[in-house]
């Protein structure tokens, strides 16, 4: 039998029963990791053989790997729930003196809800990677199967690494998840790495990710340090062991490394970049998988969170000030992928919020996640769609009344925007609204700034997404007798089946996710083993009955302001030259680049050339100085040795006078 405390603590391993069905999916549950992995292993090393089936062999395993996770999730939830969180010990991974570190899967609900999102979600997005690699741009150069094969295998490995960071039974073992999917995802950002864009954004992407690395791997070693163990059962019955200065200190760098994989201020302009690799890499690493890993490591770690006020509040600030920024520089843009990278930049703001507010929030950040994995995949798969049938063309001024050409494109994207935005009774309304109501549920200062920002975040949603629908499906045809940078004609067209197939999937996740999860708190107390008791706000600053509304009022002004911008007047093609400071500032990121390469870019380059500097004038000077020395001394010795007798015979004759000088003068001892 397994307890446990009101924080989500494990205390006690449930050892599967082998004789149930129940039983034998959880001391298999493995395979979930291994299926993927094997795949990605299997097209990497098959080389020209796989090129035929190779992208076949890919999906299956995902396919598998998602079917494996929904019978293992009926088996855990069929059991008693004081037997929910069973942990399977698999092999000892590092038993080195005191560090002790056990590989093994924790099947535990906040792990089981990620496992099918990271494998459903990827399901969908490896079916519709078939079609849309299929016309690849290296593929028209004769290299189609050999590049789509690779391409299979880097979204395998992704997938399983992603699933040893959530089903790790410890810090470490995620840790080796993060590497893996900052691997991964630098080798599918760069894919198309004969584009100097897409080889930067993966570097940028890979570097900005190491700064948060950093962060998690110092948290760790602070954990071991105090704790002698990296596990979760142990450290989180532990925890109130630790003094404030270092669980503050603890919570201060996970947050860090959440901020680097999740793209949240400061290390947050890697991700818009990252939009250089292929559309069905943005969905994967934007909705589902890679940039929620930094929401799951803070829900992951809330009792440490929930005995460290500081850490709490630093995780809301991070969030509602990045929510903020992505909104406001996603209202600039008129690429398509980069207006959705920065949404996703602002809804992981969200959530980093919702976690920010402890017990308060630490569910509803993970029911707006796994809403948000639905309607942003369905979001960045209906880009694709409108760039597959518009020559890659990715700016929406070159679109344009879309919505008769793609019908069911419009359809799907129309469902996932009216999600994001908040409309009633979507998904994304009982996600995101439950986050607003959290937020203005705080007391004082903090329930009128965290909720006012998230406020403010749902109008600006509202407009840059009301924007983006109406340059791309509504309005005039301003793509008509242009051509693409390569010289094409425009010939908009819908999609195959095959990548249609996954948006319609995805649509009606958009629609149905929220209620689903939202009906009865059925999320909240499904996950409560996990993250403890939804805490319901007391207090708060304004009257819970008026804040859906305001939520609404507010979404509906944003709408409103976008359709009397855009969608009442023809749009001019060329973006105008003259803009005021605020679009100015959005257009460059709000300066974030510049500031990061002003703290840390042209200071660290600075000092690595200073480092080498000194390394060659003194470090190499000195080395060479006394080689030379040694060398001079040498070519004078080596004149000594004349080669003849004589000379030798008067050498030892003089050396003999003087130690015998020398033995005379100070007395010979008796």
């Amino acid at each position: 039998m397994t307890s446990f405390s009101t924080t989500g603590a494990f205390v006690g391993a449930v050892q599967p029963d082998p004789v149930t069905a129940a039983g034998a999916a959880q001391q298999n549950a493995w395979l979930i990791v291994a299926l993927p992995a094997l795949g990605a292993l299997v097209l990497l090393l098959a080389g020209r053989r796989a090129n035929g089936w190779g992208h076949y062999l890919g999906c299956a395993t995902v396919f598998a790997a998602f079917a494996y996770a929904v019978w293992l999730f009926t088996s855990v939830t069929a059991r008693p729930e004081a037997e929910r969180i069973p942990e399977l010990h698999l092999f000892s991974w590092i038993p080195v003196g005191a560090l002790q570190v056990d590989f093994g899967l924790r099947m535990d609900p906040l792990a089981l809800v990620f496992v099918l999102l990271i494998t459903g979600v990827g399901a969908l997005i490896h079916l519709y990677s078939v079609g849309y690699m299929a016309q690849d741009q290296l593929g028209r150069s004769g290299r189609e199967n050999t590049e789509r094969r690779r391409f299979f295998a880097y979204l395998n490995l992704f997938v399983a690494a992603m699933l040893v960071l959530v089903l790790g039974n410890s810090f470490v073992t995620l840790y080796l998840g993060w590497e893996g999917v900052g691997l991964a995802s630098y080798l599918l950002i760069g894919f198309w790495q004969q584009r100097p864009s897409a080889a930067a954004a993966a570097t940028k992407a890979f570097v900005m990710n190491r700064v948060g690395d950093v962060g998690l791997a110092l948290a760790i070693f602070l954990l071991f340090a105090n704790l002698g163990t990296t596990q979760y059962t142990e450290v989180f019955a532990r925890a109130g062991e630790l003094s404030p200065g270092v669980l503050l200190a603890i919570t201060l760098l996970l947050l860090l490394g959440a901020c680097g994989k999740s793209g949240q201020v400061p290390l947050q302009a890697w991700l818009p970049d990252a939009m250089a690799g292929p559309t069905p890499v943005s969905a994967l690493i934007h909705a589902a998988t890679m940039v929620t890993a930094g929401v799951y490591l803070v829900a992951r770690s809330n009792p440490l969170f929930t005995l460290s006020p500081g850490g709490q509040l630093a995780a809301a600030v991070v969030g509602a000030v990045t929510l903020l920024v992505g909104c406001i520089i996603g209202c600039a843009y008129d690429d398509i992928k980069k207006v959705l990278a920065y949404s996703t930049v602002s809804q992981i703001g969200y959530m980093m919020l919702a976690v920010g507010l402890g017990p308060a929030g630490y569910a509803l950040g993970i029911m707006h996640l796994l809403t948000h994995g639905f309607f942003k995949a369905g979001l960045f798969l209906g880009a694709g769609s409108v760039m597959h049938g518009m020559n890659d063309e990715v700016d929406m001024r070159r679109f344009g009344g879309l919505r008769r050409y793609m019908p069911v494109t419009f359809a799907t994207f129309g469902l996932g925007y009216l999600a994001l935005i908040g409309f009633p009774f979507l998904s994304g309304f009982y996600s995101k609204d439950a986050i607003i109501e959290a937020a203005f549920g705080q007391e004082g200062w903090r329930g009128w700034a965290f909720g006012g920002i998230a406020l403010l975040g749902a109008a600006l949603t509202a407009f840059y997404m009301t924007r983006l629908v109406l340059l791309t499906f509504f309005g005039e045809k301003r793509w008509e007798g242009r051509k693409s940078d390569d010289g094409r004609d425009f010939h908009p067209h819908e999609s195959p089946l095959v990548m249609t197939a996954p948006m319609v999937v995805l649509a009606v996740g958009s629609v149905g996710a929220g209620f689903a999860f939202a009906g009865g708190d059925r999320l909240a107390g499904f996950l409560a083993p996990s993250l403890g008791e939804l805490a319901e706000p007391t207090g708060g600053v304004l009257p819970h009955a008026a804040i859906p509304v305001a939520t609404v009022l507010f979404s509906a002004l944003g709408a409103l302001v976008a359709w009397l911008v855009v969608g009442r007047k023809p749009v001019p093609v060329q973006r105008p030259e003259q803009v005021s400071p605020v679009v100015r500032a959005a257009r460059a990121d709000l300066y974030g680049n510049a500031l990061n390469d002003a703290v840390a870019v042209r200071p660290t380059a600075a000092l690595t050339r200073g480092l080498v500097s000194a390394d060659r004038r003194l470090v190499d000077g000195f080395v060479n100085g006394v080689a030379g020395a040694l060398g001079a001394l040498s070519e004078r010795a080596r004149r000594l040795q004349t080669g003849f007798v004589r000379t030798y015979a008067l050498s030892v004759l003089v050396g003999g006078i003087v130690m015998i000088a020398t033995l005379l003068s100070v007395g010979v001892p008796s």
